[in-house]
């Protein structure tokens, strides 16, 4: 038997910044480099933090796809998913303020190795995998952020 679904999961990330370009996080039991390549005067020592927001959704991806397909009884051997993002750098660079500074646009393909799915049965898979996704939604749907100062 399932145990309680809780209505609420708070997530915390911490992180503490080794220079300029590199922070080193923590969640959980997890540990990650973020840093810049080094034509952006980073060390290239981790992904950058917009290769990071999308690898977490090709992950969130995959975790989900897999559930509906469990949900759906379809048989998911496994996905490949490749996304592209398309940003303008010169908001974070600071040399133009015309665009937002974060993607333009993303593109995601993924290629589900999926057992005696019609296309019919996959479209459906892939659109309620899409809707069902925590990363999908968070970045196609706008979510109340707010930044601070500690202390004040």
């Amino acid at each position: 038997m399932m145990s309680a679904i809780p209505r609420e999961v708070k997530v915390i990330v911490r992180g503490q910044s080794e220079n300029p370009t590199k922070m080193n996080l923590t969640s959980g039991k997890f540990k990650m480099v973020i840093d810049e390549p080094q034509n952006m005067g980073g060390t290239d020592e981790g992904p950058s933090p917009i290769q990071v927001l999308l690898m977490s959704l090709a992950g969130c991806l995959n975790v989900t796809g897999h559930e509906v397909a469990k949900q759906k009884g379809l048989k998911l051997n496994g996905m490949k998913v490749t996304i592209e993002g398309v940003m303008n750098p010169c908001a974070f660079i600071g040399c133009s303020f015309e665009e937002r500074a974060g993607f333009q646009h993303i593109n995601v393909t993924v290629d589900p190795d999926m057992e005696n799915a019609s296309p019919e049965e996959i479209a459906a898979w892939l659109e309620e995998t899409e809707n069902r996704c925590p990363v999908t939604d968070n970045v196609r749907t706008g979510t109340n952020l707010s930044v601070s100062v500690k202390g004040s």
